[in-house]
Parts: C-alpha cells; sequence; structure tokens
C-alpha cells in the first residue's frame, strides 16, 4: 500500500459522523459567540438546542479534540440536544480564525493557541450556559481526547459543576483531586497505554477523598474509538459509552 493510499484510508470521513443531521426537527442548531474574560475574549460556539422543551433544559458542554470543532464534534451536539439538553460545542480555534476545514491544519493550529486562554475559554463555555436564559442552571461537560483532558480540568476548577464525562482524558494533577465535586463518569480505551497508565494513582486519589465516579475500559479498542468518522471508532464501544453517557447526565443533570 502506497503512503497515499493509506493517508487515504485513515483521514476522517464526516459524512460517516452525522448521526443526526442539523436539519432534525427535534433540534435547533446555530453558531453564536459567547465571552471568555479570561481566554481569547470571546469565543465561536455550535449551539444546539431541542425544540421541544416546554420551558427550560439543563446544558452541555462539548469539548472537541485536538484539532477544532469539526463535524464530528458537531455532530456529538445534535446528539446531545436530540436527547433532550442544550449542547454547547465552543471552537477552542477561534482566535486563530477556527477550524479550518480539515483535521491536519486543525491539529497544527491548536499547537499554536496559548495553552491556559485555551482552557479558559472552555471553562468560560460552562459559566456562560450556566447563566443561559433557556437552560436550567445546571451544567454537564464531554469531551474527547484533549477534550477528555479539559473536562477533567473543568471538574477541578469549577465547584458548581453538576457532572463529567471524558472519554480517554488526560487525568488532572493529583494533588488538585480534593477540589473535585461534580461525579465523573470515566471512558477509557483499553489500548490506550499513554492515557491508561495515569489512571491507577487517579482512582486511588479519587477514591482517598470519597469523590463520586465511574470508570469504564473498553477492551480491545483504541484512543478515539467513540469518533464514527475514523478508521479507530469500534460501534459496540461507542454506543455503549453513549448509551452511559446518557444515563449520567439524567441521572446528574435532570
Amino acid at each position: 500500500m502506497t503512503a497515499l493510499a493509506l493517508f487515504n484510508l485513515l483521514k476522517p470521513d464526516y459524512a460517516l459522523a452525522e448521526q443526526v443531521p442539523f436539519t432534525d426537527p427535534d433540534i435547533r442548531p446555530e453558531y453564536i459567540h459567547y465571552p471568555s474574560p479570561d481566554g481569547h475574549g470571546e469565543v465561536r460556539a455550535y449551539l444546539v438546542t431541542p425544540t421541544k422543551i416546554a420551558d427550560k433544559a439543563p446544558a452541555v458542554v462539548v469539548v472537541h479534540e485536538n484539532r477544532g470543532l469539526n463535524p464530528y464534534i458537531e455532530d456529538v451536539a445534535r446528539r446531545v440536544a436530540k436527547a433532550g439538553y442544550i449542547a454547547l460545542a465552543p471552537d477552542g480555534l477561534s482566535a486563530v480564525g477556527g477550524y479550518p476545514g480539515n483535521d491536519d491544519e486543525g491539529r497544527a493550529l491548536q499547537q499554536k493557541v496559548d495553552p491556559v486562554k485555551l482552557m479558559n475559554d472552555f471553562f468560560a463555555a460552562v459559566a456562560f450556559m450556566a447563566n443561559y436564559p433557556q437552560a436550567t442552571g445546571k451544567v454537564g461537560i464531554t469531551g474527547f481526547c484533549y477534550g477528555g483532558g479539559v473536562s477533567n480540568a473543568a471538574a477541578v476548577a469549577i465547584p458548581e459543576l453538576a457532572c463529567a464525562v471524558p472519554f480517554y482524558g488526560r487525568q488532572p494533577p493529583l494533588k488538585e483531586v480534593d477540589k473535585i465535586k461534580a461525579p465523573l463518569l470515566l471512558h477509557y480505551a483499553g489500548l490506550d497505554s499513554g492515557i491508561n497508565e495515569g489512571w491507577p494513582a487517579y482512582e486511588q486519589a479519587l477514591k482517598e477523598h470519597h469523590k463520586v465516579y465511574e470508570a469504564y475500559f473498553y477492551q480491545g479498542v483504541n484512543h478515539g474509538f467513540h469518533n464514527d468518522s475514523t478508521p479507530r471508532y469500534d460501534r459496540a464501544a461507542a454506543d455503549l459509552a453513549w448509551q452511559r453517557t446518557l444515563a449520567w447526565f439524567e441521572k446528574y443533570l435532570r
């Protein structure tokens, strides 16, 4: 197989990731901007609202991988809204022009963004949704890869966070675990040794500080198994993890 053929095989196919089309009558998607005073000042984001909410609905912030707000993450936001939550998916590349249209350029751009300001942009999304007029004030967060690490970090930094669901995310510093108030649902890929090596110490700290958490390891699958636009996608693991995620939101956001 040539290098070009291998590249074409492994690159994302975003048509595969569209589980909920933007024309679905149960949701209303739009792009907005929200303030981030400790980050880059203002962030562009994808806001998806259920159309059938009677009054107000809980909110979920959806954090992308290390490449910006791509079509896969936008579809995840639509899936969240389809389940009855107001979803906000920020574009961490807003300060450098936004997601460029392909993941390779997105990865390169994200490396140029100030990491502290970038993290604060996502924290600001939680604050924005906590005060959003159509939201109940309860806000959860979920994220994938880099976004999983952001979800862990948000649990440390934001005591008002109602719950957090990191997918294969980097663990926070152990000395900060005692600050966590949000119930955690953690998804890990069995073959993801680089991320998984931090789990035993993290779990010990969670236990020592009597935190509420559940962790699941999906054996035989790779980092990124939830991303259905790539060859790493594993449908059985992704479906089970998503079923557990929605149950967690139902338990802690309703």
